[in-house]
């Protein structure tokens, strides 16, 4: 099954709500960008002790660019977000990422995942695959904002790692348009985290439907 999954990148509450109310019409996952100004380096709106997320029929999927991902991503599963992913380069090792996947499922997160930077090597996250529900391959070699360009080379990456680990969930997070969403399908991608192709769209939904129906074409 493959997923279109809208991503925004909120700098207060009130902006969140704002984006969830518009992508809610259409979407059933939306897929939030969290930064601490240090790992990555933008700073997003990041939950405070008692916030929830709105519109709770919505599946939340966290993305942490933090240098400390497991209190954050404590913090985002009692708030509501139900998948949890932080970047392996922010983890000290296996004993952290086994300490914050415990913690956040504990707080309610249904399902833990690892991230990957566009140019770290895919050896590293091999020992760690099998803690995971998803893999999240980073397709943009920059991260922290919106609308930077897709690379290429993230398709073979793709393919790489899908020949690897071929049960593995893997999602697909930068530049993705509606011209490349195929290839990344191809190649093993069943999840896809879309940012401006969907934020800058004048409608949102219709491009969100040809970007699924292009997705999902890959047999």
């Amino acid at each position: 099954m493959h997923e279109i999954i809208p991503t925004i990148v909120p700098t207060t509450f009130e902006e969140l709500a704002a984006h969830i109310e518009r992508l809610s019409t259409f979407a059933r996952t939306i897929h939030i960008d969290a930064a601490d100004g240090v790992f990555a380096p933008n700073l997003t709106w990041l939950p405070r002790e008692g916030e929830h997320l709105p519109h709770p029929e919505i599946a939340y999927e966290a993305h942490l660019m933090v240098s400390e991902p497991l209190s954050l991503g404590t913090q985002f599963a009692k708030a509501g977000a139900k998948r949890i992913i932080a970047h392996l380069e922010a983890f000290s090792g296996g004993e952290a990422i086994a300490d914050a996947f415990s913690a956040w499922r504990a707080a309610g997160a249904s399902e833990v995942g690892l991230a990957l930077l566009l140019d770290t090597s895919l050896e590293r996250i091999g020992p760690y695959v099998a803690q995971c529900d998803v893999v999240h391959l980073m397709t943009i070699a920059t991260i922290g904002k919106q609308g930077n360009p897709f690379e290429p080379r993230s398709i073979q990456r793709v393919a790489e790692f899908h020949a690897q680990h071929p049960t593995t969930i893997i999602s697909v997070d930068g530049g993705e348009t509606i011209d490349v969403v195929d290839d990344l399908a191809r190649a093993g991608a069943t999840r896809f985290s879309i940012g401006s192709a969907l934020s800058l769209s004048t409608e949102p939904a219709a491009v969100y439907k040809r970007l699924l129906d292009a997705a999902g074409a890959v047999q």
